[in-house]
């Protein structure tokens, strides 16, 4: 890549005709840019490959070699070759010729090129467009390169907070058998204040594991480690099944919660356990979202678009305003309510449900407005992918 701070920009000019590369050449060396020529197809091809040029300037016409097709197209064919090439597909092409037919002018749309000019062409116009093609450019280079660094980053920072989390669990779980030791008395008589503080450091404990569970199990799904224990399912029975699970809770909590499966629900293969999780984030923050009066609805019915099996979990919370409904299941992203200060989250519940869910080959998204509660749905297939890509589309 050229190092523009120190050197001009290197413009490639391509025409099978002396005097046109010789014209081009003195109007591009007057304005400033280095210049490198090719007179046909295939010496246009090898000086983008090697010299990588910033702009290229290609006469339609020009034999065509081994290109493999017709002389009156050479521009053209080279053209789709350097687009198509990631490593050349940001040089901008102008193509300067003596056609100037609307056909003409499609077929260079259609090719890739970024501008046309016909024979003769006006020196002014040639020098605006490509400067201006250039600052694109340059601004798309910069723009990349900055993305480029900022990925690089990002596995920085992935690769230090695995390895403190896997440093953090070891030791907190020692933490937490010490503290269940004490609690059950192992070590002497406790106090009943003693009991309430032990315990309470007993559950910020157990919150903490928690959250460096879902740290791991998030790191295995994005780098593709766990595999699917894939069996059938009945919705019914597994929409059961995570009622009875949660029963102690609904009834700390007060909670209402209703089942309502269609006959027409089919049987699915997916991995339970994994699901189930999924389902119990969504069951976990509908209960910590909503002040009170928790009403939960469970249901499950054919999904009539994907052939497979559509679930919702609807409640009756705050609700999620419309610019949230995509933010909310990126990694570390969660909504901010003052007026819910019992609610810690680490916002990755919502991340892990997007990544288990496309693991299974199915999506997940969110129905909410403002003081109306949500309904997230989760559509799957009946059969999970053999070879399913995780952490697709997630940043």
């Amino acid at each position: 890549m050229p190092d523009h701070a120190t050197q001009s920009p290197l413009i490639l000019v391509a025409d099978d005709v002396p005097a046109n590369v010789e014209l081009l050449y003195d109007q591009l060396a007057t304005l400033g840019y280095r210049v490198a020529s090719a007179c046909d197809g295939p010496s246009a091809m090898a000086a983008c490959f090697e010299l990588r040029p910033d702009l290229c300037i290609l006469d339609v016409a020009m034999p065509a070699g081994s290109l493999g097709c017709d002389d009156r197209s050479t521009g053209f064919e080279v053209c789709r070759r350097i687009k198509r090439d990631p490593r050349t597909a940001r040089i901008p092409v102008i193509f300067v010729t003596a056609l100037n037919d609307t056909t003409d002018r499609v077929k260079a749309i259609e090719a890739g090129g970024d501008d046309f000019l016909t024979k003769p062409h006006n020196r002014q116009i040639l020098s605006a467009r490509v400067r201006s093609l250039l600052r694109l450019k340059f601004a798309t280079d910069a723009l990349e390169e900055s993305y480029r660094k900022l990925r690089e980053l990002e596995k920085v920072r992935d690769d230090l907070m695995k390895m403190i989390v896997h440093d953090l669990k070891t030791p907190l779980t020692s933490v937490l058998a010490s503290l269940e030791m004490v609690i059950d008395g192992d070590f002497g008589p406790v106090s009943e204040g003693m009991r309430r503080a032990l315990s309470d450091a007993e559950g910020k404990a157990e919150d903490l594991l928690a959250l460096i569970e879902d740290l791991l199990e998030v790191a295995r799904i994005e780098e593709t480690e766990i595999q699917l224990d894939l069996a059938p399912l009945a919705p019914q029975a597994m929409l059961a099944e995570l009622v009875q699970d949660w029963s102690v809770r609904f009834a700390q909590e007060h909670v209402d919660v209703t089942i309502d499966v269609a006959e027409d629900a089919p049987v699915f293969y997916a991995d339970k356990g994994l699901l189930k999780r999924v389902f119990s984030n969504l069951i976990q923050n509908a209960i910590t979202h909503t002040a009170r009066d928790v009403r939960i609805a469970l249901s499950a019915r054919r999904d009539t678009h994907g052939g497979g099996v559509l679930f919702t979990v609807a409640d009756n919370g705050p609700g999620i305003p419309s610019e949230y409904h995509e933010v909310i299941f990126r990694k570390f992203e969660r909504l901010k309510r003052p007026e819910a200060p019992r609610v810690r989250s680490s916002g990755l519940g919502l991340a892990f449900c997007k990544l288990a869910v496309e693991a299974h080959g199915g999506r997940i998204w969110v129905q909410s407005s403002e003081g109306r509660g949500s309904q997230f749905h989760v559509a799957l297939p009946l059969e999970a992918p053999a070879a399913p890509e995780l952490g697709r589309g997630f940043g």
